[in-house]
């Protein structure tokens, strides 16, 4: 039975190591198990990185009491360690993956918190986003947090529920408690800490840096919405649709038009037939042009699409980007075919995001 046990695992390991790895580590793992070197559980492809644990804290232990509930799974990807964690509070148990790049040792790192979107989960989104590789080529650590089926049946973040919508509640209290227990027990620079997501993701990231300006200094929104945009799953849909702001929902016009605190960079597809782009604008409300900019609304390619980009800032010269990808829909711009919803001909979002980030650190 354990024989048994230990080689469904090790095929587990197997798939999980050709979706993020590739087929050479992933074809050495399914080696060793056939040879019968299956090691313990779960542990396949991180016996050398120390015991594995499975034991969560209950949805309604202390917040102080959780802190010891996070699990110390660890995988090798890149030159890096890709850890599974869990942090719990009162509104729930969230569990996390952590990406930390080899020799991260004492150095203060900039630390960036990534949202998945509707149906994705941490690996599936750190391969389509390809965050890990530019976490060792640039130096900084990648938080993942999860949301499970059990809070949403489609694992989308519930951006549209005026419960996970407001600071030290629901959903925006686990993502900024992850992001503190990172901060605690990691080297990590709090003045360089941001947050990004796509779609569901996306909307939630426009909450955090709304509720939470002193812990982000800036977000990145990819095919989302702005925050308090509905209060239901009716007033979702049709927000999604480009649909104007519906009655009850959080934020009045009298908020929207309250300049930004953080800077933000936003992209979207003019052909997204999921979540319209006229969301994008609504994002950076309170944002204009700058008119001394020459290049702003400037047309450019990377990739095989076409982007129109414009650069823009607040009355309080807060900084914001908007990436227009023509012809491009649903999907991470530039992402890698290994992860659902991506778009390989897109520009690089991923690269262009933390160009953004590392260019604004926290100030004030």
């Amino acid at each position: 039975m354990k024989l048994n046990e230990g080689f469904l695992n090790s095929m587990h390991d197997a798939m999980t190591l050709l979706r993020t790895r590739g087929v050479a580590e992933a074809t050495e793992a399914i080696q060793r198990a056939l040879r019968g070197d299956i090691g313990t559980p779960n542990n396949s492809a991180r016996r050398e990185n120390g015991p594995v644990s499975a034991d969560f804290a209950p949805a309604n232990v202390s917040e102080t009491a959780a802190r010891g509930a996070r699990e110390d799974c660890i995988d090798v990807e890149d030159r890096g360690y890709f850890g599974t964690h869990a942090y719990a509070n009162a509104a729930g148990r969230r569990q996390y993956r952590l990406y930390v790049p080899a020799g991260a040792v004492g150095e203060p790192l900039p630390l960036l918190v990534m949202l998945h979107g509707c149906t994705q989960d941490a690996d599936d989104f750190a391969a389509g986003t390809q965050m890990n590789a530019l976490a060792d080529r640039h130096r900084f650590l990648v938080a993942y947090p999860v949301q499970p089926p059990q809070a949403n049946p489609s694992k989308c973040w519930n951006w549209f529920k005026p419960d996970d919508q407001q600071r030290d509640r629901g959903e925006p209290s686990l993502i900024a408690g992850i992001t503190r227990e990172i901060i605690s027990t990691h080297s990590v620079d709090p003045t360089r800490v941001y947050v990004a997501g796509m779609s569901a993701g996306g909307a939630m990231a426009a909450i955090m840096i709304a509720e939470y300006p002193e812990l982000y200094a800036a977000a990145g929104v990819h095919s989302g919405l702005p925050a308090g945009c509905a209060h239901d799953l009716p007033s979702a849909l049709a927000a999604m649709k480009g649909g104007k702001r519906p009655r009850g929902a959080r934020h009045t016009p009298e908020n929207e038009r309250l300049s930004p605190k953080r800077p933000v960079i936003v992209f979207h597809g003019d052909a997204d037939a999921t979540v319209n782009i006229a969301n994008a604008t609504r994002l950076l409300h309170g944002f204009a042009a700058r008119p001394d900019d020459p290049s702003e609304g400037h047309r450019i390619y990377q990739g095989r699409r076409a982007c129109t980009v414009c650069r823009l800032h607040s009355a309080d010269s807060i900084d914001a980007e908007l990436w227009t990808i023509h012809g491009a829909g649903h999907a991470w711009a530039g992402g890698n075919a290994g992860g659902s919803y991506t778009d390989p001909a897109g520009p690089d979002a991923s690269a262009e995001m933390l160009r953004f980030f590392l260019d604004h650190p926290r100030r004030g």
